[in-house]
Parts: structure tokens; C-alpha cells; sequence
């Protein structure tokens, strides 16, 4: 058993098999996971755990050359947005519609569900290298 980190095997062997320009999804309660993607299931409750606490442990461990998340969270989700901005830095971020982030996480390795009940709390995360 680790003594420290990811708990979660499924993520722990995702993270461990990514490599550059892979993607995975990290998405609310709500995010529809297309046919065919692997879906990580922690939806314990709504609200728990949430977007931020699961970003915040993926972000710990996998090194992250690029974001996507949908446009609407601009206006729609301001405190998410805020606590995305404070945790990614400076991490290139791209925005895209709803519905195209839709379309983008048919490309993703897994989408890890949360249970987080807020509009558009989801985010495509790129690896990047550590070196």
C-alpha cells in the first residue's frame, strides 16, 4: 500500500501509463462520458468529492502542459474558475464551448467523475514531460 499519494489505483495506473500529449478528463456529476472512454467513477454524494480536491491531487502527480475547459465557466462558474486559475499558474489554458469540450473528451484516456454539482466544473488536462 503507498504511504503517501494517490489511494486510487485506477488513477494511480492511469497516471502512471500517460505520455506526452495524452488526455484525460477530470468532469462534474453531469459530464456525459462518450461510448467507449473509461470512466473513473468517485461520485460518492453531490458534492463530494469535489472538482477542486480531485484537480488538486491529479495536479500533485502528473506533470500538465495544457488545459481546456468550456467557455461558459467564464460567467457561469466564477468560484471553480478562480480555484482552477490559483492551482494551474501560468499552465496554457485553451476555452472552447461546452458542447465542443463535449466533443474533445471522445479523445481523452478517462474521464475521472466527480461529485461536484456546479455548471461546467470540467477540465481536459494534457500531459506534458519532465524533462
Amino acid at each position: 500500500m503507498y504511504k503517501t499519494g494517490t489511494l486510487n489505483s485506477e488513477i494511480s495506473k492511469v497516471l502512471s501509463d500517460l505520455g506526452h500529449t495524452d488526455e484525460i478528463v477530470i468532469g462534474d456529476c453531469g459530464l456525459p462520458v462518450p461510448e467507449g472512454i473509461k470512466k473513473i467513477d468517485l461520485a460518492l454524494v453531490k458534492g463530494l468529492p469535489s472538482f477542486i480536491d480531485v484537480l488538486t491531487e491529479i495536479e500533485r502527480h502528473m506533470v500538465i502542459e495544457h488545459i481546456t475547459l468550456a467557455s461558459e465557466i467564464k460567467s457561469a462558474n466564477t468560484q471553480v474558475l478562480t480555484a482552477i486559475e490559483k492551482l494551474m499558474g501560468d499552465t496554457e489554458t485553451s476555452y472552447v464551448t461546452h458542447e465542443e469540450f463535449k466533443d474533445l473528451s471522445k479523445h481523452a484516456k478517462v474521464i475521472i467523475r466527480t461529485g461536484e454539482a456546479t455548471p461546467y466544473a470540467n477540465i481536459i488536462l494534457r500531459s506534458g514531460v519532465n524533462f
